[in-house]
């Protein structure tokens, strides 16, 4: 397929799978590990269709659902479980990867017109591979420097929050200020709408501050229960459910290709003992089964690290308990890389 077609192909999959009364976002906030185990067994048939749901449920819709208050649920949740209002997670810049304490991209208040201004300083601050973005999303949860003027007028920074910025008219036309380029084809994934975002002073309201940590009152005053280190704690805690479902994915293909191999070696004969009627099934051969038995006996050993960490997430969300939310946050990025690596081998040992 051309990626045009992929593209295509994984918006049908989105639209089947809600058109079937499945509301993903309420899943994820009402039933985190059935939600999981959807990312787990979409994996095997698409990666690009599990890729696109992350985004715009654990991604755009959960940082709404888990970031923001109740007038934003209000606001957006029900349009975004439809679809009728695809997003995208605009937080990795070009400079900063994922590095979220060094990321540039500015939120101004203006005072006089309660509203921020969203500005893209420079080129290193541009959102890249920002999932959603190069032609479905309409709008986009920006992680930028919150600065507040004080009674001098002196910009306060307050450090990394999150905004609710739009990107596209309900006609799919740019927002004024918005620049978007895709980012085409790449080494995989190509269903998926990979685009670069640039925002030249974008207004908002403030109200679009996604303010369940920290706020920014009717007077210009920024208020929040928590210390700057809690708060960004509690910032990244929003990353966690994208990570814990690329580890439910990951699951789902690791099983697969063991089960596919396994399988097959069963099935497939060659060779064996001289005079002998029949060849042997390659599954008895050691070399065989050195290679594929630690791979199915790994499937087992994720799969129940995978129940901890969606049990830990659960508990996390419930909760707020900031050391659970440490513990979820270095437990959710480790699994997902080794998790995701180990894979990839794993693939390759299979073929």
């Amino acid at each position: 397929m051309s990626k045009e077609e992929h593209r295509e192909l994984v918006r049908q999959n989105l639209r089947a799978i809600v058109g079937s009364g499945v509301q993903p976002l309420k899943m994820l906030i009402t039933d985190p590990r059935k939600y999981y185990y959807m990312s787990e067994v979409m994996a095997p048939v698409d990666l690009s269709t599990t890729v696109k749901f992350g985004v715009q449920y654990s991604l755009w819709g959960g940082s709404v659902a888990f970031m923001g208050t109740a007038e934003h649920h209000r606001k957006w949740l029900d349009d975004i479980d439809s679809l009728r209002l695809p997003g995208c997670f605009a937080m990795t810049e070009l400079g900063h990867g994922s590095n979220v304490q060094g990321l540039k991209t500015e939120a101004v208040l203006d005072r006089a017109r309660d509203e921020w201004v969203v500005n893209t300083p420079d080129d290193l601050a541009i959102k890249w591979w920002i999932g959603n973005a190069a032609q479905d999303g309409r709008m986009s949860t920006v992680f930028a420097r919150l600065l507040v003027p004080d009674q001098r007028g002196a910009l306060v920074d307050h450090g990394v929050h999150a905004l609710v910025v739009p990107i596209r008219d309900a006609h799919g036309e740019l927002v004024p200020g918005v620049e978007i380029r895709d980012c085409g084809y790449k080494v995989g994934l190509n269903g998926i709408d990979n685009g670069a975002l640039r925002y030249s002073n974008v207004r908002v309201p403030r109200t679009n501050l996604l303010n369940k940590f920290g706020s920014v009152n009717s007077r210009g005053e920024y208020e929040s229960s928590m210390s700057p280190a809690k708060r960004f704690g509690a910032t990244l805690g929003a990353l966690t459910g994208g990570r814990v479902g690329l580890v439910a994915s990951s699951l789902g293909i690791l099983k697969s290709a063991s089960t596919i191999a396994v399988r097959y070696g069963l099935l497939r004969r060659q060779f064996g003992p001289p005079g002998a009627s029949s060849e042997v099934s390659i599954l008895d051969y050691q070399t065989h089964q050195r290679k594929l038995m630690p791979l199915v006996a790994t499937a087992y050993a994720v799969n129940f690290a995978r129940d901890d960490l969606v049990d830990m997430f659960c508990e996390m969300k419930r909760t707020g308990d900031p050391e659970l939310v440490a513990d979820v946050h270095a437990l959710s990025a480790g699994l997902k890389a080794w998790v995701t690596s180990y894979t990839a081998l794993a693939i390759n040992t299979c073929r």
